[in-house]
Formats: structure tokens, C-alpha cells, sequence
């Protein structure tokens, strides 16, 4: 048995501000998840906080790079170090976010032990960077690009370990299947893509299943799963900054996840996006809190 350790990683860094003169309020998912006795509902130790550094965009403008950058790659390897001392441990380190960005300090950290693969549920790629948009600003639409080395060298080879993950190593779960320009581009890097329809063709649980077995293999020493909320479908799931149509059930997001936290392979979870700004009644977020339970019921 696998002790699961619950770590806060409350960065809203990498995303735009909603609104002139706010910021990003998924900082608030983990204090949101704990309310919902996350912690104790999965039998998981206490992990702590990462505190993240200050939003602080100064005067950032279009076409400047990746906005909070030098924050983000502070609070990254301060966050991989967490990471890394628990996976080494043999912990199962369940990290809240956050924004998607926390995703890299994770793959630092793997990156430090070894050679790790990743899989991705959310709505969407992020994996906008320079060879594919003029609109590079915010990491967390861009850091499965940024942790295959793609971008800027302050966020993409820190300590000199570029790239975070292999292009081959990645998988996807959960994209839309209306984002056709950024699926092709990902074929042509032969990287695997399951979409919402194909959930629905095929099984999620066979799909994720099969996924799982695929990085037993001696060349990795496992697999991290990264989690945004805005894979869910926007009619239980509104709570995100883009919320886009046609997404994951609930019962759809267990059924994938269960194979991919039960696998021996999987090392840990990252959980990001939900924003309790937009969820007053909090019905949201007990969703997620009871999706993510039952995923890992039978792990």
C-alpha cells in the first residue's frame, strides 16, 4: 500500500486575470477540496503548502513571453523539490492546485529521477508556444508544450534539464474533438490523443486501461496524471476560466481515471482549474471531491 500524501500547490500564476484589476481565484481549489475533507476521504497524509510567490503581472504586454515567468520557475523547482522527495519516498503525492502550470513542477521532479511519461486530462492541449501561436502569455495554456521543451529557456531548461518530458511519453484524455488544427499537430508529433468521442466509442476504463499498460515498458519508470477540472463537461462543471462544451461526465472522468491511478506505474496526481469564485453554492466542487474519491476507491 501506497501512502497518499495530500501537498497544496496554490499557484494561480499562470493564467490571465478574469477581469481588470483581479486575479484568478483557483488559488482557492485546494482550501475548496479540503473542505470537502478531500484529505481524510482519501485515508491520505498531510502534505503541507507550497506557498506560491505574488500575481504580478507588472508591465507585461503582449508579445513580452510568458507573463510571471521568473515566479513560475521559482515556485516550480520549489515545488518539484516537494514532489520529488515524496515520490522517492514512495509516497502517491496528491498535489491541488492551482492553475495548470503546477503541472511542471512535477515534471521537473520526475525529470530529476528518471524518465517519466504523462497523461493529460483537460479540455485542451496546452500546448500553444511559439512554433504554433503569436498569443504566448499564459503558462497554463502551454505547459505540456513548455515541459517538452518547447519555448522559452527560463521556463522550458531549468537546471539544465530540458526537455521535462518526451514528446512519445505524452498522452492525452478528454479533448474536445472540435480542436482539430491542434489534434492534427499532435499526430504529426505522435502523440496520442483520446477525445470525448472516443470515451464514448470505445470505454474510457478500456481506453485508460490500455494507456496505462503501454508505459510498463524498462525505458520509464512510470507515469504522472494531470487533472483539469475543465475536462468535465461545463453543466456540472462550470467553474473553470474556459469552460468548453461537450466534455466528460462524471462517471466518465472515474471510469478513466480508476485504471491510471490503480496502475503500479502511476507515481501521482496533479488536480487544477476549478475556481470557487465561480461556484458559490460549492455543488462544483463537491463534484470534483466525489469524482476524485471514487476514482481512487478501487486503486
Amino acid at each position: 500500500m501506497r501512502n497518499f500524501v495530500v501537498l497544496d500547490a496554490p499557484s494561480n500564476l499562470g493564467l490571465r486575470p478574469p477581469a481588470p484589476g483581479t486575479v484568478p481565484g483557483c488559488y482557492k481549489l485546494a482550501g475548496a477540496l479540503r473542505e470537502q475533507r478531500i484529505v481524510q476521504r482519501l485515508g491520505a497524509l498531510e502534505g503541507g503548502v507550497v506557498v506560491p510567490p505574488r500575481y504580478d503581472r507588472g508591465e507585461w504586454q503582449e508579445g513580452d513571453g510568458v507573463f510571471n515567468a521568473a515566479a513560475i520557475a521559482s515556485y516550480t523547482v520549489r515545488l518539484a523539490d516537494r514532489i520529488e522527495r515524496h515520490v522517492r519516498a514512495g509516497d502517491f503525492p496528491v498535489v491541488l492546485g492551482g492553475d495548470c502550470s503546477i503541472q511542471l513542477g512535477a515534471s521537473l521532479a520526475l525529470r530529476r529521477v528518471g524518465r517519466y511519461g504523462l497523461v493529460s486530462l483537460d479540455a485542451s492541449p496546452d500546448f500553444r508556444h511559439p512554433g504554433n501561436s503569436d498569443r504566448i502569455g499564459a503558462a497554463g495554456g502551454e505547459e505540456v508544450a513548455l515541459a517538452t521543451g518547447r519555448g522559452q529557456d527560463d521556463l522550458t531548461d531549468l537546471e539544465g534539464l530540458k526537455p521535462y518530458l518526451r514528446d512519445e511519453d505524452v498522452r492525452y484524455f478528454g479533448i474536445r474533438d472540435c480542436f482539430e488544427e491542434e489534434r492534427a499537430e499532435l499526430a504529426a508529433l505522435k502523440i496520442p490523443v483520446v477525445t470525448v468521442g472516443d470515451v464514448r466509442e470505445w470505454g474510457g476504463d478500456a481506453l485508460a486501461t490500455a494507456t496505462a499498460q503501454a508505459f510498463a515498458v524498462p525505458q520509464l519508470q512510470g507515469f504522472w496524471v494531470h487533472l483539469d477540472a475543465d475536462v468535465l463537461d461545463p453543466s456540472v462543471m462550470p467553474a473553470v476560466d474556459s469552460p468548453d462544451p461537450d466534455g466528460l461526465l462524471p462517471e466518465e472522468l472515474v471510469a478513466v481515471l480508476r485504471p491510471l491511478l490503480a496502475s503500479p506505474q502511476c507515481v501521482g496526481l496533479n488536480v487544477t482549474i476549478y475556481d470557487p469564485d465561480l461556484d458559490p453554492g460549492g455543488s462544483a466542487g463537491a463534484l470534483l471531491a466525489d469524482a476524485l474519491v471514487s476514482a481512487f476507491a478501487e486503486s
